[in-house]
């Protein structure tokens, strides 16, 4: 898509609000940076990588706005499987990052549609799986769960704050506010390792990041303020379909989105 400087920042703020409004009412902003840098010739891993950095203050802001409830969360937890947790966020969210800079662009494009068909499916399932895990599972499975979790969001973010969320139901967390604010915590983690593996390939793009970002940060203030007033039903329906089209359009390939590489 052939845009002069100044629609390039407009189409990138713009994307960059309403994932950030998307990220702090249910999550799934990736369903709409990734495909605006990609159309403003951002090659896709690089295109994936910068939206993903784009998204991680929204990530922070989220932790420090639940800290009551983490706390809470960390001492049903207990120091040992609370650092497991930790631990699995790290490791998963490098390896993961690692694995999206050696799939290579070709490759990944192809990836693309299934992985957003994937992460519909999570946004679209996300309570029926939140109800399935709501058990206890043993010990060394947990940190294990939580680890290829945090895999899968270093290397595509989308969807993976609902399959968090699932996984932590499953660590004998009932209380659904305690399991998100330490959804949270894991996000932020490895959103941060993979960042820095990102930034270390060279696959964050500055103009794309600033733009982006800025937009984001915007949207999660009003997405706040939306999110005390939406019923959980409505917004994750709107979630649901913005997937749906998003993932439609990479299956179509048009020649604006997926140039040439």
């Amino acid at each position: 898509m052939d845009l002069a400087p100044s629609g390039v920042a407009l189409l990138l703020l713009a994307a960059g609000f309403f994932a950030g409004l998307l990220n702090a009412v249910a999550g799934g902003g990736s369903f709409l940076t990734l495909p605006a840098l990609m159309s403003v010739g951002v090659p896709p891993v690089a295109a994936n990588a910068t939206g993903t950095a784009a998204l991680l203050p929204g990530y922070l802001a989220s932790v420090l706005a639940d800290r009551h409830g983490l706390r809470a969360a960390w001492r049903d937890l207990g120091p040992a499987l609370a650092g497991g947790l930790l631990l699995a966020g790290v490791l998963g969210g490098a390896v993961g990052a690692v694995a999206l800079l050696l799939t290579g662009d070709a490759a990944f494009r192809v990836l693309i549609p299934w992985l957003l068909l994937v992460a519909t499916l999570l946004f679209a399932l996300g309570p029926w799986l939140r109800r399935l895990a709501a058990r206890p599972h043993p010990g060394p499975l947990r940190a294990l769960g939580a680890g290829l979790g945090c895999a899968y969001g270093g290397y595509f973010n989308g969807g993976v704050g609902i399959l968090l969320l699932a996984i932590l139901r499953g660590q004998g967390i009932a209380d659904l506010a305690r399991a998100n604010a330490l959804k949270n915590v894991l996000s932020s983690v490895l959103t941060l390792m993979a960042v820095a593996v990102y930034i270390a390939g060279g696959q964050v793009v500055a103009t794309g990041l600033l733009a982006v970002g800025a937009g984001a940060i915007l949207g999660a203030r009003v997405g706040i303020i939306l999110v005390r007033r939406l019923p959980e039903s409505g917004y994750r329906q709107v979630v649901t379909l913005v997937g749906v089209a998003v993932t439609a359009l990479f299956f179509l390939e048009p020649a604006w989105l997926l140039p040439r590489l």
